[in-house]
């Protein structure tokens, strides 16, 4: 016990603030950009990416990065012979449409929660959750055929680090007693069963939130006979997380905006 008061009085508390404060980015890898002025064209970013989420259009000049497909390995910016892609610190990715991660950077307008919004957000997310489900939100992990790295970065959101439980969010052991789906995976063809019989055992009004490059997509495993090509041929989807594996604020930020969608 003195043991735990001395390290409480050295290091302090260690939780982090986000999203009410935002968390040190130097050591963030995000999502990568493409400086269109500069690109050549020459394809060897799209060659070279490992899940073909490199969109290039030589007739039009125009090139893009489908995020959805992306797993953020950064081998496009390594291979660039004019240093054109750049790795980004930005992982608040999460979208509520597919779409709207398609051959970025082409923009196309979607509400985002501004920043100083979420302080109000994050204190009334308990609030709302018990106006919506009537009682705290709960969460049901499903893992539908990944590589578990996903998996890690959910298990670490409920550490004294991110403690996810200060927002009124907790994880159940049954999809009965849930209210939200948080699926990692490509679905593959074991698992889909599953996954459709967790869907339908989840009483409504219910949430599905895809976590990961894989389950939004498919992946590295695309069009791959074993597997499907994201959750969404499933079951239908609210929130896409894209990333492998996407970090765990980049997660929070996904279930903030699922909950801002409901």
């Amino acid at each position: 016990m003195s043991g735990m008061i001395g390290k409480l009085f050295k290091y302090g508390i260690q939780t982090i603030k986000y999203p009410k404060e935002q968390i040190d980015l130097s050591f963030v890898s995000g999502k990568p950009e493409i400086d269109v002025k500069s690109c050549t064209f020459c394809a060897e970013c799209a060659v070279h990416c490992p899940s073909k989420a490199i969109v290039i259009d030589t007739a039009s000049k125009e090139i893009g990065i489908n995020l959805d497909e992306c797993i953020f390995c950064s081998l496009c910016s390594e291979v660039c012979p004019t240093k054109s892609i750049s790795i980004t610190h930005e992982f608040e990715l999460a979208s509520s449409s597919r779409v709207l991660l398609r051959k970025s950077p082409i923009v196309i307008d979607e509400r985002e929660i501004p920043s100083e919004e979420y302080e109000v957000l994050c204190e009334k997310i308990e609030k709302a959750a018990k106006k919506l489900f009537g009682r705290s939100l709960y969460i049901r992990e499903i893992d539908a055929g990944s590589c578990n790295a996903c998996d890690c970065e959910i298990n670490s959101m409920n550490n004294p680090f991110n403690d996810l439980e200060r927002f009124g969010i907790h994880f159940v052991a049954s999809p009965r007693h849930a209210d939200l789906l948080l699926v990692t995976g490509t679905a593959t063809r074991n698992m889909e069963l599953a996954l459709i019989k967790t869907y339908n055992a989840t009483p409504s009004p219910k949430l599905v939130v895809a976590v990961g490059a894989c389950s939004c997509s498919g992946g590295i495993f695309r069009d791959n006979y074993a597997s499907r090509n994201g959750i969404d041929s499933i079951v239908p989807v609210d929130v896409y997380i894209p990333g492998c594996p996407p970090r765990p604020q980049a997660i929070i930020y996904g279930i903030l905006k699922a909950l801002e969608r409901v």
